[in-house]
């Protein structure tokens, strides 16, 4: 009996033990799990700490805005002669070579002018006896009108002398004074006329014909140069666009016809804020996208940063003197060049949006500088 009781309080103190086991084992796990979370919360803490001033520091030595596009030199193509069209060897967003022909124009006017300005030249270099002939004529005149004068100045002193001793009137004395004074005009006039006809006939001066020949000539380059202005080329390597003529077409001078871009020498024009330009420089370097390729990042470099805001300079500029003022954030338009090497393919095209990223290479201890409070 005595052995059945103390086997029966043995058992009863081992079912004691598992059972104050088994209650502590939910208590331990609880504060496993709890020790984890915290753990873990803590991480993502630190994470986020880390990103956000990871983000603070890359938003102030990468400056980026999505006001900004693609441009190019864009050249007008005008005549600079009269014409009608005879010929348009390109199409639209054709490439084009610079010196290849974009438009032709009827030539046979101008033909006829470089003909006609030819043979005046030849004309010029030959002289003729006609040339002196009407040189003499001309001073033949003018020794008639000499002896005119001669001769009026002579009855004027008979004259004189007659009316002296009274043999003759007033009047007879006032006649022969007009008389010379008409004569000695005379004279003048004809010298003029030599000089006229000399200049006409390019006899005057040290030059001689010179002169003459030398009009002629010019005349005749004139000429030749309107008949070359009959054919119209591109002025650069580019890409033809916005072309406006079609064979058969009259067209004046000045007139637009087409464009041609050259997409060899591209830039954008990034409108920062005014609070963007602080650490802004030339020659930093500029990484950029454009949404119709936003799998590729091309590269660049600011070249200038303009002298004023894009509202100073506009058609109608505010007048901040008038009225109620609000204080809005300016823009200043910043030119960026693009690398020679980043679109060989030419994808950039003009007008494109254009997200740039502009490295101002501050470091870390100089941004940080900026959030002391003292």
């Amino acid at each position: 009996m005595a052995v059945d009781e103390s086997k029966g309080h043995q058992e009863a103190e081992e079912t004691a033990k598992t059972a104050t086991e088994t209650a502590g084992a939910p208590v331990k796990h609880r504060g496993g799990r709890r020790k984890r979370a915290g753990i873990i919360l803590l991480l993502v803490i630190l994470i986020g700490l880390f990103m956000g001033l990871r983000w603070v520091i890359r938003s102030k030595a990468l400056i980026t805005t999505d006001n900004a596009f693609v441009e190019a030199h864009i050249h007008a193509v005008s005549p600079r002669v009269s014409g009608t069209v005879t010929a348009v060897p390109v199409k639209d967003n054709q490439f084009v070579k610079k010196g290849e022909t974009l438009v032709e124009l009827d030539p046979t006017d101008y033909e006829v002018r470089v003909r006609v300005a030819t043979a005046d030249l030849d004309m010029a270099r030959n002289e003729t006896s006609g040339d002196y002939a009407q040189v003499e004529a001309a001073r033949a005149t003018v020794s008639h009108a000499r002896a005119r004068l001669d001769q009026a100045e002579l009855d004027l002193r008979r004259g004189s002398a007659l009316f002296a001793k009274e043999v003759i009137p007033r009047e007879q004395l006032d006649r022969l004074e007009t008389a010379r004074r008409v004569a000695a005009a005379q004279l003048r006039e004809a010298e003029e006329g030599v000089r006229k006809v000399q200049a006409e006939l390019g006899l005057a001066g040290s030059g001689g014909k010179e002169a003459r020949v030398a009009q002629r000539e010019a005349k005749l380059r004139e000429a030749s140069l309107s008949l070359s202005y009959t054919r119209i080329v591109a002025p650069v390597d580019g890409y033809v666009t916005r072309k406006s003529v079609e064979t058969g077409s009259t067209v004046q001078a000045g007139q637009p016809l087409m464009a041609v871009v050259a997409l060899d020498d591209t830039w954008v024009t990034a409108n920062y804020k005014e609070s963007q330009l602080t650490h802004m420089k030339p020659g930093q370097k500029v990484e950029f996208t454009v949404d119709a390729y936003p799998s590729r990042t091309f590269t660049g470099r600011v070249e200038s940063i303009m002298a004023g805001t894009g509202a100073a300079f506009s058609l109608l500029p505010p007048e901040n003197a008038t009225g109620n003022y609000v204080k809005v954030v300016q823009r200043v338009p910043v030119k960026i060049v693009v690398d020679p090497g980043s679109d060989p393919q030419h994808l950039l095209r003009v007008g494109m949006s254009v997200v740039p990223t502009v490295n101002t290479g501050r470091k870390i201890g100089e941004i940080l500088r900026d959030f002391r409070p003292f």
